[in-house]
């Protein structure tokens, strides 16, 4: 895993997975990549203006027909991902450039379909961040060893260390973990 670096987007408390993804865009078909890209473009569609981009409340994740957002990460305050067990979230928030949310704490499912799916990195933090930096600061993420630098004011934030799931993620996922590790087979 590298570090990583860019903008930052921020939102508040119990984002579900209806507002990562809402229902009417699940019909896409994952394993076409012109339709699969349609999940980065409506990524976050449904998370309410109070939440979107606080404080501000009216800055847009995708901006006009585009597939991919400006932003790389996601500071988020407690219980991302909650909701319903939907593994599309992690994808849309992939498929829109999102490499890692940093969060307060997770739905269990979110975080574990994240994980498992390889999709990005769910770090924990200490910290009510949502209260620190604000959309469109500049941070990076140190992967090794788990802090998140804002580059605004110089300051570090150390972050929960991701643990056993480091490896998986490090492998881009569980199945290829477990053809790493000889825990199944290749076919």
């Amino acid at each position: 895993m590298t570090n990583i670096k860019g903008k930052i987007f921020v939102l508040g408390d119990n984002i579900d997975t209806d507002q990562i993804i809402p229902a009417h865009h699940l019909v896409y078909d994952l394993h076409d990549p012109e339709k699969r890209k349609l999940y980065g473009k409506y990524a976050l569609s449904g998370v309410p203006k109070e939440k979107s981009g606080l404080p501000q409340g009216n800055i847009k994740f995708i901006n006009n027909d585009n597939y991919t957002s400006e932003f790389s990460l996601i500071i988020a305050g407690k219980n991302f991902g909650c909701g319903s067990s939907r593994e599309h979230a992690p994808v849309a928030l992939a498929m829109a450039g999102i490499k890692a949310v940093v969060a307060e704490s997770y739905a269990r499912i979110f975080f574990r379909n994240c994980v498992d799916g390889g999709y990005l990195i769910p770090y924990e933090t200490p910290q009510r961040l949502i209260l620190s930096l604000k959309t469109n600061d500049r941070v990076e993420i140190d992967v090794h060893r788990d802090y998140l630098h804002h580059v605004e004011s110089s300051t570090d934030y150390k972050l929960h260390p991701l643990g056993e799931v480091r490896d998986i993620l490090s492998c881009g996922g569980i199945f290829q973990y477990a053809r790493n590790h000889h825990i199944v087979g290749n076919e």
